[in-house]
């Protein structure tokens, strides 16, 4: 499901910061989503931590079936509705993700755009394995695109939502692992845990600080093995990263990313990854995506409008583009040579600020 189904390790965790002979730290790993999950808990007892990541665990599988676009669950149910022109209830675990889609759709200037479900269908990524075969029609592709299905279209009243665009589909691939991250943090705060790092596939939440150091985290090389820049995590800061190296369709050679641009229907070219830090899962999840396709020459401006003030994108040829405030957070990793490009620093004020 989703893009929460994508890979195992999107990121490289170095989490050096841990020392695994301390008392009172727990770890655990958990398969859901389609993605290996592990979750760093220190300074709470052991039975506790294990309450608290069964909760967590029992939550994303909930999640898994509800919100799932392409089987059996609550999101199915509403997209049917949708298409027969039908009004439907949603329940209080799906309304607040709509809500928020309807927020990171305005911020994102409609990049981040969780009703093209229709869309991903068609380009064979509503399924848990990569799609074979071949494309799609690009005209058929682009005429689905020009039916322009959008957050714009979905209206909310109280708890029944109706759609005056019968071609909205959603699919919340682009934010999911952002906020089911966000909600064990919940979790984890009522079980009075105060120091954990939560890491599904890569993107990673962070409570706390592992005694007075930072989480040491690496981001991934989008084209080796390893990691092509370490940067380190304060309290409470979420690192999140976009790419499209490892979920694609392949056709007389060419490779057809799955992050889609809801404007023309096509898959992104160009700009391979895209790495956020903020404090919340959701937007830095949701920001990644929309700035993938955004691109080279207009992801300042997604930034800012989202609120993001550290961004990372790595394009098609190594070229790296990165605000001056991520180029003071990160040090390279990677021997390679790379050609980076420093954006002119806008406006700043707080953490929002880029």
């Amino acid at each position: 499901m989703m893009k929460l189904i994508v890979a195992i390790l999107s990121f490289l965790v170095l989490l050096s910061a841990c020392d695994k002979n301390q008392d009172m730290s727990y770890e655990e790993e958990a398969y859901v989503f389609g993605t290996l999950v592990k979750f760093s808990i220190k300074d709470v007892p052991e039975e506790t931590a294990k309450k608290a990541v069964r909760q967590a665990g029992q939550e994303f599988q909930r999640m898994h079936d509800e919100w799932n676009a392409w089987k059996m669950g609550e999101v199915t149910t509403i997209n049917a509705a949708i298409a027969r022109g039908d009004s439907s209830d949603v329940s209080e675990f799906v309304r607040p993700v709509i809500l928020q889609s309807k927020e990171f759709y305005q911020l994102s200037d409609g990049l981040f755009n969780p009703a093209i479900g229709g869309l991903i269908e068609a380009w064979g990524f509503h399924n848990d394995e990569l799609p074979v075969g071949t494309v799609p029609a690009f005209d058929e592709i682009r005429g689905l695109a020009a039916l322009a299905p959008s957050m714009d279209d979905v209206h909310l009243d109280g708890n029944v939502l109706n759609s005056t665009n019968k071609t909205v589909q959603f699919d919340f691939g682009g934010f999911g692992k952002g906020v089911a991250l966000d909600r064990a943090e919940e979790i984890f705060v009522e079980y009075g845990i105060e120091n954990a790092i939560i890491n599904a596939g890569g993107d990673l939440n962070t409570m706390g600080m592992p005694g007075d150091r930072p989480w040491k985290v690496g981001i991934r090389h989008p084209v080796h093995w390893g990691a092509i820049a370490s940067v380190e995590l304060r309290a409470g800061e979420e690192l999140y990263t976009s790419g499209n190296y490892e979920r694609f369709i392949e056709s007389e050679g060419i490779r057809y990313a799955h992050i889609i641009d809801p404007r023309d229907g096509m898959p992104v070219e160009h700009i391979v990854s895209a790495s956020v830090i903020h404090d919340n899962g959701a937007l830095a999840d949701a920001a990644a995506t929309a700035l993938t396709i955004a691109g080279p020459n207009d992801w300042h401006r997604i930034a800012r409008n989202m609120g993001v003030k550290f961004v990372m994108l790595v394009d098609d040829s190594g070229k790296i583009y990165v605000n001056p405030a991520m180029l003071e957070r990160i040090k390279f990793e990677s021997d390679e040579k790379f050609e980076v490009v420093i954006s002119a620093p806008l406006i700043t004020a707080d953490k929002s600020g880029v």
